[in-house]
């Protein structure tokens, strides 16, 4: 009997630690203090502005949108749309640019820009349909976009963020392998990692060697082409890949510990990472079920260093009460767009 009693209590020992590890691991500690060297201001009316990519020639910045809460929590999913918003304008406002789009059901996530060596740019975007996940491929054109094709495949299991790589040619990330499920929760509550990435090549889609991460989240580009950047959102961390253009294989150069939960990376002209963060994860959980809770936010912008180093500073940091959940922040010149992963407003802070 009291092996058995001493065996009960080191079992409930150690789920204990595990817990306590878990909630300090999700940033439940973090001290939250809002700053922002600069002004801001909230554009309503745009629900869930999850990712956000900014054209640095024209300032031109395109806007996933969709109102994650209406399927989450109403079960009434409400077609999403792509908008666009001119940050040379004084007051820029949002205009649709898919309300022609002829799929009645989109729902768009990750976004990404691409110019063509001839000039085309091409916005890719993850869609969840109610069916399946695809990948949608936009012209963007006299200030239109054009649908040219849909992408659709197996291997596109939970995707979460696109980038392009060429006309056609793009890295998706899996942030699970797996569909939603009890066990896939549990495997998330014992940070075992599922996510991975996927490369369609034009023709066909292809495994890489980038697989069992944290939550795969946000993924781009360095401008050369040679450098990719991952996410790792539960693992905190951002992950650097060698990319050989010719043949797209990915060779993993380093890490980065973010000590944060990173999201979608964007880069600005001169190849910083400013990447939107969840510093208190378990927080944004809560606000993912319940509208009136406010989950943190925070943006990060990484800077690589000559000497090799990386410099990491936090650039927007808010209790929640400005914007919840932040899933991205991209900068034009000095004006920081930030967008949520659910509320209907995103933010345009002027840096100084």
């Amino acid at each position: 009997m009291k092996k058995l009693l001493k065996f009960l209590l080191i079992f409930l020992l150690i789920i204990a630690l595990f817990a306590l590890n878990a909630i300090w691991q999700s940033g439940s500690f973090k001290t939250i203090e809002n700053s922002f060297a600069g002004t801001s201001q909230k554009i309503e009316g745009l629900a869930g502005v999850e990712d956000i990519t900014i054209d640095q020639i024209t300032g031109i910045a395109f806007l996933a949108s969709d109102d994650r809460w209406a399927t989450l929590l109403r079960k009434q999913p409400i077609k999403g749309a792509i908008y666009t918003l001119n940050l040379n304008d004084s007051m820029p406002h949002p205009l649709s640019m898919t309300a022609h789009f002829a799929i009645e059901d989109f729902h768009p996530h990750g976004i990404s820009l691409y110019k063509t060596p001839e000039g085309k740019k091409m916005l890719f975007v993850v869609n969840h349909k109610q069916s399946e996940n695809t990948i949608e491929i936009f012209e963007y054109r006299n200030d239109s976009l054009l649908h040219q094709k849909t992408i659709s495949d197996a291997l596109l299991v939970s995707p979460n963020d696109v980038v392009g790589v060429g006309e056609n040619a793009f890295y998706c990330t899996n942030d699970h392998n797996e569909k939603a499920s009890k066990w896939r929760s549990i495997k998330d509550l014992m940070t075992i990692g599922t996510g991975n990435v996927c490369y369609f090549d034009g023709q066909k889609m292809h495994n890489t060697s980038i697989e069992g991460i944290k939550y795969a989240n946000g993924i781009n580009i360095s401008a050369d082409g040679k450098k990719l950047y991952l996410a790792s959102t539960s693992g905190k961390l951002i992950l650097f890949y060698d990319r050989d253009i010719a043949t797209s294989l990915l060779t993993k150069s380093t890490e980065w510990d973010a000590n944060t939960g990173v999201d979608n990376i964007e880069l600005d002209t001169e190849g910083n990472l400013w990447i939107g963060c969840h510093p208190q994860m378990l927080k944004f959980l809560s606000h993912a079920k319940d509208e009136s809770k406010w989950a943190p936010s925070e943006i990060i912008k990484l800077t690589m260093l000559s000497n090799g180093q990386i410099e990491q500073k936090t650039i927007y940091m808010n209790d929640g009460s400005e914007i919840s959940a932040s899933s991205v922040g991209a900068v034009y010149k000095d004006k920081l767009l930030i967008g949520p992963v659910f509320q209907n407003h995103i933010v345009l802070g002027k840096m100084k």
